[in-house]
């Protein structure tokens, strides 16, 4: 579509007993944008509002309970309802269901959380006992001792003599257990009267003291037995409380996943009526629809509710038209185009959608740069592997996989004119040029074809304008026909220097004068159109100055514009002599290496090449896209659209 769909604000006033069948009819429908109606009467009940917020306060509470358990069960939400709901799921029954499932999911969690932390304290009395497996010496010992303070451990091998020299003045045992050249095994013993001593000591020294739990008795080597049973038993248990979390998950998976639904509903419903604006006996509900699907929605209405009086007010393209949300309606092929558009911006309401002139311009212009056969068709694959659905892993890249098929395709095209495949240019005849072999020309082209583009975007800028009736802009702005003209009169002046033009020089130089003086004094030409007063607000001098300065500006946007684009045919003899160094590199390896080191080099340059080439082209696409082209006719600025919906996966 050349527009984002068009809109319809519509108006109701609903009666209190109606608000909530009509509220799941604008809701279920998932085209209704609700708007905030911003009035309350003085004489309006508070006290249904503040049920209908508590309410949505209690779903939300409850609904956030709901998915933490499901997390926890590592259930998803399963499809939506086929069927609606008949009236909201009373609080009273849902928490007892809610809390008993939690209760159940609570006590094997805290198990599980229990299990786990003591495998973890078993494992790491194990590798600490490990250290002196081959020691003869009854680890009960070092318990409650009352007289002595013992340490056994492990510590530098270089600090053993320093540990010996700082305990000098104190009676002390230090006996190394184990020679090791990195951490040998030391024990230490004193008097308990000097623990803190010695304990100084130890830190200082870096011993790391073996630390166990009361109940451990015999040599490390009989422990060490000892904890490998309690580690089967112990994995044993955690492997049972899993079971019985998945056993649980199967149990409640049904239920929990229609509580979801129905609560997350009833939740969406209560928020939406919370902001409805309230009257004494009615509510005001204020929106947007698209047109196309106005008649539905208002026939669904009646049905539910035949005392509800519906206005409805058609949406013109032009004038001040920001609040109203914008729907890019586009085919499931132009999905990841509109994806770049709305990373960019979201296009206001009376804006062109760009999305069908991204979808040409991105792709050639990245194949231009990537032209090769093979490395196209693994963009491709890689592509259809990224927005294959059936690869979870893969699903928020699914997008992105489609954008990067079409940009592989347009490489495998450009391919064929350029004749290359994987770098090899003798296997394939060029159905156009060898970038490489006509670098003046590919340089030319590409600067002819940017020439063209930034022409539409100044018509595309000038048909905005006038779709939004704001003359003064559509004249004299430096993006509007002021702008187009000047633009074109200096390539006139260009070409008819370099290229011999037949055209008389007087006339391109008349049209840039006349651009010139247009864009210099666009605001007071502007002012004169709109009728605004005073026409220069500040003084003449003043104002000339900086006429002259935007004007100067504006002309160097238009030489780094227009030359921004000789990167495409820079790009393209760029990947060719890359290609052509990786065949240098893979003869230098089959003169070392054989055949084999050849194919290796060839293939880990081509991974190479469409790896990082292909991130750069990406980039420098995006950004001809972005800075040299939107720039000319894309504002942006608009309100997404984004409609009331009980089930969102139905419209996915």
């Amino acid at each position: 579509m050349l527009h984002p769909q068009e809109m319809t604000e519509i108006e109701m006033i609903v009666p209190s007993r109606d608000v909530l069948a009509v509220t799941k009819v604008l809701s279920g429908h998932g085209i209704f944008h609700q708007g905030e109606s911003g009035y309350t009467s003085p004489d309006a009940n508070p006290d249904k509002n503040n049920t209908w917020q508590e309410s949505a306060v209690a779903y939300a509470a409850i609904e956030r309970r709901i998915q933490t358990i499901m997390q926890t069960l590592s259930i998803d939400e399963g499809p939506a309802p086929t069927t609606e709901f008949e009236t909201l799921p009373d609080l009273n029954i849902v928490r007892p269901v809610v809390d008993k499932i939690e209760q159940d999911v609570k006590k094997i969690t805290e198990q599980l959380t229990a299990g786990n932390k003591q495998l973890e304290q078993l494992e790491s009395n194990l590798r600490q006992l490990e250290t002196v497996a081959d020691i003869d010496l009854d680890i009960s010992t070092l318990h409650n001792q009352r007289f002595l303070y013992i340490t056994l451990g492990t510590l530098p091998a270089a600090n053993v003599e320093r540990l010996q020299s700082s305990l000098l003045r104190i009676p002390f045992v230090f006996t190394v257990l184990r020679q090791d050249p990195q951490k040998p095994v030391v024990w230490l013993a004193g008097s308990q009267s000097n623990a803190d001593v010695l304990e100084r000591a130890a830190r200082s020294a870096y011993l790391n003291p073996l630390s166990l739990p009361d109940g451990y008795e015999g040599t490390p080597a009989e422990i060490i037995k000892l904890i490998h049973t309690n580690i089967k038993k112990t994995q044993d248990n955690i492997v049972e409380l899993k079971q019985a979390l998945l056993q649980l998950g199967n149990t409640d998976r049904e239920e929990l996943q229609k509580l979801m639904w129905n609560v997350r509903a009833s939740r969406l419903l209560t928020d939406a009526i919370v902001h409805f604006g309230r009257l004494r006996y009615t509510y005001l509900i204020v929106g947007w629809v698209p047109t196309a699907q106005l008649d539905t929605l208002i026939e669904r209405i009646n049905q539910v509710s035949k005392e509800t009086l519906v206005e409805t007010y058609s949406i013109k393209r032009s004038g001040a038209n920001q609040n109203v949300p914008v729907s890019l309606k586009n085919s499931k092929w132009l999905q990841p185009f509109q994806m770049l558009v709305t990373t960019y911006a979201t296009p206001c309401y009376g804006e062109i959608d760009p999305t069908w002139l991204i979808a040409i311009t991105f792709p050639v212009i990245f194949g231009a740069m990537f032209g090769d056969v093979g490395q196209g068709l693994v963009l491709m694959l890689v592509g259809w592997l990224l927005s294959n659905r059936k690869i979870k892993a893969l699903n928020s890249m699914a997008s992105l996989g489609d954008l990067i098929s079409a940009c592989g395709l347009a490489a495998t095209v450009f391919g064929f004119l350029y004749g290359s495949v994987f770098g090899f240019e003798n296997v394939l005849p060029a159905l156009w040029m060898r970038p490489i072999d006509n670098i003046m020309s590919i340089l030319t082209i590409a600067i002819g074809g940017g020439l063209i583009l930034l022409s539409l975007g100044y018509l595309l800028n000038i048909y905005n304008c006038f779709i939004e009736q704001d003359w003064g802009k559509l004249l004299f702005d430096h993006n509007g026909v002021a702008g187009l003209v000047l633009y074109w009169s200096l390539l006139g002046l260009v070409g008819g220097a370099f290229l011999k033009i037949p055209v008389p020089s007087i006339i391109f130089i008349t049209g840039a004068i006349i651009g010139a003086v247009a864009i210099m004094f666009s605001e007071a030409f502007e002012h004169l159109v709109e009728g605004y007063r005073p026409v220069i607000e500040d003084s003449i001098g003043t104002y000339a100055i900086q006429a002259f300065f935007e004007l100067f500006e504006t002309v160097i946007g238009m030489l780094s514009n227009s030359l921004s684009y000789v990167r495409v045919g820079a790009f393209a003899v760029a990947h060719g002599g890359l290609s052509a160094a990786i065949f240098v590199l893979a003869d230098l390896a089959h003169g070392s290496l054989g055949l084999v080191g050849y194919i290796i080099v060839v293939i880990l340059g081509n991974i190479f090449i469409v790896g990082f080439e292909g991130l750069i082209v990406g980039i420098q696409t995006m950004r001809l896209s972005y800075y040299e082209l939107f720039s000319k006719f894309f504002t942006g600025g608009g309100k997404r659209y984004e409609p009331l919906n009980l089930y969102p996966s139905k419209s996915e």
